[in-house]
């Protein structure tokens, strides 16, 4: 069980920690932490990928150590034996990112299936403010290093013929446009297929059964026969693959540092054009 509705939420919703994940591009000028403020699923607590993060990598919204983590977690109140449920405001986008984030550390969370938006639909209340501070917990970590890539892993996936799909529109993916964030160069890595995770979302903003998850992975040249590597931009939507990948039993590593890491590293082989 990956997914929860918001049915199922409403009715467990005082024995759950309910997270709000919420993570916009800069360039929407969208601000999640103020947009939790002004409307959030009764008695959830922020979760900010750009703070629950080491920001001392250089790189934005970086995995923090399993210490680092234990301690952020801590002091939203979750323990080992928390049950946690992670959402954002609309489709798919950054709450698979705190979804592996906990799962890399060894805690498994449910995402609400739908966000804000399915919640709301159904009439259910929101409210506003600084929610009360949680008691602090005790959590420890139990990190999977299998589910995380760097850029070393990648690349020795790369050379040995293994499988890397990035969630990066193809236009990115392809060096047609100039990166969103200075300084990178466009293109992909060699070898790479491109699976943006807008493929993976169906026409009512949630991800789409199981048969459409396979078709968008194997209509981009990805083998789900072996362990995938995903990548993006940050290392934002290469967890929505990774989502998608789990609920369709295809193990997969999300390359923490993506395109970010990898293309401001002239040491590592860009190419341009499709797959």
């Amino acid at each position: 069980m990956m997914l929860i509705t918001p049915q199922e939420l409403n009715a467990a919703l005082g024995d759950v920690v309910v997270l709000d994940a919420s993570w916009h591009m800069p360039d929407t000028r969208r601000d999640g932490n103020a947009e939790f403020l002004a409307e959030h699923i009764p008695g959830a607590r922020r979760f900010d990928v750009d703070a629950i993060a080491d920001t001392t990598s250089g790189l934005p919204h970086t995995l923090p150590s399993p210490e680092m983590f234990a301690e952020m977690i801590g002091a939203l109140g979750i323990a080992n034996d928390s049950k946690v449920v992670v959402y954002e405001t609309g489709r798919p986008f950054a709450a698979p990112r705190a979804w592996w984030m906990f799962r890399v550390m060894g805690h498994d969370a449910l995402v609400l299936d739908g966000g804000l938006t399915a919640w709301k639909a159904l009439g259910y209340p929101v409210e506003q403010g600084e929610p009360a501070r949680p008691a602090p917990a005790t959590f420890v970590p139990h990190f999977r290093p299998e589910l995380f890539a760097d850029g070393d892993k990648v690349a020795t996936v790369l050379e040995s013929g293994g499988v890397v799909a990035d969630a990066r529109a193809a236009e990115r993916f392809e060096g047609r446009v100039e990166e969103p964030r200075p300084g990178l160069r466009s293109g992909h890595m060699p070898g790479a297929r491109n699976v943006p995770f807008v493929n993976l979302i169906g026409e009512d903003g949630r991800l789409k059964d199981e048969a459409g998850l396979r078709a968008a992975f194997t209509e981009a040249g990805v083998d789900l026969s072996q362990p995938v590597v995903t990548t993006c931009g940050s290392g934002v939507t290469a967890s929505v693959l990774s989502f998608a990948l789990e609920r369709i039993g295809t193990p997969s590593a999300v390359y923490d540092g993506s395109w970010t890491e990898w293309g401001g590293d002239t040491a590592r082989p860009v190419v341009k054009g499709p797959a």
